[in-house]
């Protein structure tokens, strides 16, 4: 989707709400930069960081930056690629002029246009163009306005366009900053959408600079880009580089406190906050553009303090931001023709988004209304792809979050008791955060995991919420959601003879389970019968069930479920070893099993009492 678009709805959605005095939000939107790191352990840790800060914040877009002379062009393209299509984020991605010729600059365009990307911020570059004369006789390209042209001329309106704006103009040119404004209005008038500005503290700057752009017939949004403070030396080093003017009072808070990093850190976030609720406040914008510097703990600080208390659940020692922009319960890809189709997914992979989206991207059409009749539909061959998880990293993280030599039962429970809980980030079937309703559960998710019950995916029983209910609201205003209490765990061969007695005696419950070798055992589940987990009614549309049951889809998650145990946690250890060979016992001899609860208006709390009870 274009981002200008985006902006767009967003600023009428905020003015409207502001209008009919429900708006309470300080912001209307927000976006996040970051960069390609040198390393390819660097890119891996990045994308982690990309995805859950997009799962936490849901920022507007995130922006790529690109090298000089094209230096970063695989990494700033995978990583653009990763987040459009895994992370479910519309990407900005950088281009610049520098280096490139016309050749070079239809090679990217067409490799971002390929890996779904439909948003460029076109620039010249810090080196100034070196673009060689086209064949056509058309000259060298030394601007970004030319820049800009030529993506309208050879990719018509595929593209939205952003470019670079200077409330203190650009550090290396001579001109006068009102002759900067008026070579910015031709790349507006070339076709740019909007304009993101380079960082600045004084807030000022940036309202004058608006009302410039104003006056000189700029109407299009104009982003501020901010830049939180981590540290006095690094805070001194980019505002000399860059020329950036700095109030006398910031100076005066940093000033006394410049050798304690961590207390920079937390005045630069308040500052950083002042400035954003000043340009805002000033009616000069209605969102910011932070330049993270691939960091995260101070955009977190600032978007925590900013956004409103409301949206939070703060459970233990995690804090999560509740959307109430869900379109669908689960986060869809950015790809456009995913987008527009799916909204229908079989639950299995909730905490593994990126498989399913892999196992899936050759398919020519995706669910739409409803998932159709019970056949396992194609889903592409397992890989080293699928088991490759840069969010548990190096083999010395994965033993730190999964145990250095486990010997005993316990200690595998105690494992995925300690991620329920936010001791440890990730396990091999759970690559994302906890979902807010998750919260809800945690406690007799904990007591489940520590009695042997190793849960992958859970979700409580919901009978009527608002659909802008800030935990299991989804699909705009106006509409109530449902849902059946569900949980899928794997369990021993003895608890599983105990779980399918409790089961069949219980007319509530479902059970469908399978081990490694594919052996199957059901109670209540029918042999092509697709269940409906969410569902929610809005008004003027059918009723929407985004999120199903089917025991041949299950059949197929279950094979990738298990060959996790080998490949992402008993290959830590020797082979014949103690811990390789209680793995090796686990992968054989344990059942995957799903559980529903299709009494979603009777007691909530019923799956969970009757699975503690065994």
């Amino acid at each position: 989707m274009h981002i200008i678009d985006k902006i767009n709805q967003e600023v009428a959605s905020y003015e409207k709400k502001k209008l009919n005095g429900g708006n309470n939000s300080p912001i209307a939107f927000f976006s996040f930069e970051y960069f390609p790191p040198k390393t390819e352990q660097g890119v891996n840790n990045l994308m982690h960081r990309i995805d859950r800060m997009v799962a936490r914040f849901s920022p507007l877009f995130v922006d790529v930056t690109w090298g000089s002379a094209a230096s970063t062009l695989t990494r700033s393209l995978q990583i653009a690629s990763h987040a459009q299509r895994y992370s479910g984020v519309d990407v900005l991605l950088h281009l610049t002029l520098s280096g490139m010729n016309e050749q070079q600059l239809k090679s990217v365009l067409d490799q971002a246009k390929s890996a779904g990307i439909q948003n460029i911020l076109a620039l010249r570059g810090d080196d100034g163009g070196i673009v060689m004369a086209s064949k056509s006789g058309e000259g060298e390209m030394t601007h970004a306005v030319e820049l800009v042209r030529f993506i309208r001329k050879y990719y018509g309106d595929y593209f939205g366009i952003a470019v670079a704006g200077h409330p203190e103009g650009h550090e290396r040119s001579e001109l006068r900053l009102e002759e900067e404004i008026v070579h910015l209005k031709e790349k507006i008038e070339a076709g740019a959408d909007f304009i993101i500005t380079q960082f600045f503290y004084d807030p000022q700057v940036f309202v004058n600079f608006v009302h410039r752009c104003r006056n000189e017939g700029i109407n299009c949004p104009i982003l501020p880009g901010v830049m939180p403070i981590q540290s006095f030396s690094s805070f001194q080093r980019m505002t000399e580089y860059c020329g950036t003017k700095v109030p006398t009072e910031v100076f005066e808070r940093l000033s006394p406190i410049k050798d304690n990093d961590e207390a920079v850190k937390e005045v630069g976030c308040q500052i950083t906050i002042d400035l954003c609720q000043s340009v805002i406040n000033a009616g000069a914008c209605h969102g910011v553009h932070f330049y993270t510097l691939n960091l995260e703990r101070s955009t977190t600080m600032i978007l925590e303090q900013m956004l409103r208390t409301e949206n939070a659940l703060d459970e233990g020692k995690c804090k999560v931001y509740a959307s109430l922009n869900r379109t669908l319960p689960w986060r869809q890809s950015a790809l456009e023709k995913r987008s527009k189709q799916e909204d229908v997914r079989p639950i299995h992979w909730a905490n593994r988004p990126k498989s399913y989206v892999l196992r899936t991207e050759a398919w020519d059409e995706f669910p739409n209304g409803r998932w159709g009749p019970s056949t396992s539909p194609a889903f592409g061959e397992l890989s080293d792809s699928h088991f490759y998880s840069y969010t548990m990293g190096s083999e010395e993280d994965r033993r730190v979050m999964l145990g250095e030599a486990p010997i005993s039962v316990q200690e595998i429970n105690e494992v995925f008791a300690m991620y329920l809980e936010g001791v440890i980030s990730h396990i091999p079937w759970c690559e994302t955060p906890l979902q807010p309703e998750s919260f809800f559960l945690q406690k007799p998710l904990v007591a489940l995991n520590r009695k042997g019950f190793l849960t992958l995916n859970s979700q409580p029983s919901v009978n009527g919420a608002r659909s802008d209910d800030p935990v299991y609201g989804w699909g705009g205003k106006g509409g109530y959601v449902y849902q059946k209490a569900y949980v899928e765990c794997f369990i021993s061969l003895r608890q599983m003879s105990c779980l399918k007695e409790l089961v069949s005696s219980d007319p509530r419950l479902n059970l469908y389970a399978v081990n490694c070798n594919g052996k199957e055992d059901r109670v209540g589940i029918e042999e092509d019968g697709v269940t409906a987990l969410t569902w929610g009614v809005f008004p003027n549309r059918e009723v929407l069930q985004p999120t199903i049951f089917d025991p041949a889809v299950f059949a197929v998650w279950a094979e990738e479920a298990f060959l996790l145990w080998k490949t992402m946690w008993q290959n830590l250890y020797e082979i014949g070893s103690v811990s390789w060979e209680l793995i090796e016992d686990i992968h054989d001899s344990y059942f995957l099993v799903a559980i529903i609860d299709h009494d979603f208006v009777g007691d909530s709390s019923h799956l969970w009492n009757a699975l503690l009870s065994l």
